[in-house]
């Protein structure tokens, strides 16, 4: 009968431990992405209706960002504050790391035969992409983690829906804000001499964050199945925070 609880056990840890690497690594990975991504290209999905022409304009790094949030989400209801914490450090230190590589790559001696201009622009792009976002990231990532958490227990640990939405749309927002605005003071925007600078980026944080809301919004629905059936299959009780 112990020998049975100790197997059962020692497979809910690994199942914890192999899901948790799993989200983590899908949220580092996601953060890496967008970051090397993140000024590469602007996306224009521009559509007028009922014409009227709505603007609809936003950098490629938007893409994956809104499956950090899901990853954090997923990770503070099931292991707590503690440990999402810990993830959205790790993420700083690798885009460090990021920053290192690409640096170094950079200043050592290249083969004349070969072109590198492809590498420089996007070292180049890296670089402020990197400091713009970090700033954002740290922000909008510990306000989501803090919120999150905040909604839990005030709603004592009912209402999933509200703490998944709530510390997500509020989160994005302030990372919308700040990285275009870090990102257009620091590295630039080049944009034709004729267009309205203010204009257009104001054009590009809320196209950015209506991304990232309808993003947030279609991700309830699986985040709400995923909590309830990895809850069970991972043995953890989500109602009492897991700190």
């Amino acid at each position: 009968m112990f020998g049975e609880m100790s197997i059962s056990k020692d497979k809910y840890k690994w199942r914890r431990e192999v899901v948790f690497i799993f989200l983590a690594g899908i949220f580092l990975g996601s953060l890496t992405m967008l970051n090397i991504l993140g000024l590469s290209r602007l996306i224009n999905l521009s559509f007028t209706i009922f014409g009227l022409h709505i603007p609809f304009i936003f950098f490629v790094g938007v893409l994956p960002y809104p499956i950090t949030f899901l990853c954090t989400d997923f990770i503070s209801e099931l292991y707590g504050k503690k440990r999402a914490n810990l993830v959205v450090w790790v993420g700083l230190f690798l885009n460090l790391w990021v920053l290192f590589i690409l640096w170094i790559g950079g200043i050592l001696p290249e083969d004349p035969n070969i072109n590198s201009e492809a590498f420089f622009k996007i070292r180049a792009m890296t670089f402020g992409a990197v400091l713009s976002s970090m700033i954002a990231y740290l922000s909008a990532q510990f306000i989501d983690v803090q919120l999150f958490h905040f909604l839990k227990k005030k709603t004592k640990g009912k209402h999933l829906w509200l703490r998944n939405n709530g510390s997500t749309l509020i989160s994005q927002l302030v990372d919308s804000i700040i990285v275009t605005m870090v990102t257009f003071f620091i590295v630039g925007f080049n944009f034709e001499n004729d267009v309205n600078v203010t204009r257009q980026i104001i054009i590009i944080i809320l196209s950015g964050y209506v991304f990232k809301l309808v993003a947030a919004l279609l991700d309830t629905i699986p985040f709400y199945i995923g909590v309830k059936y990895l809850s069970k299959f991972l043995d953890i009780d989500t109602t009492p925070e897991n700190d």
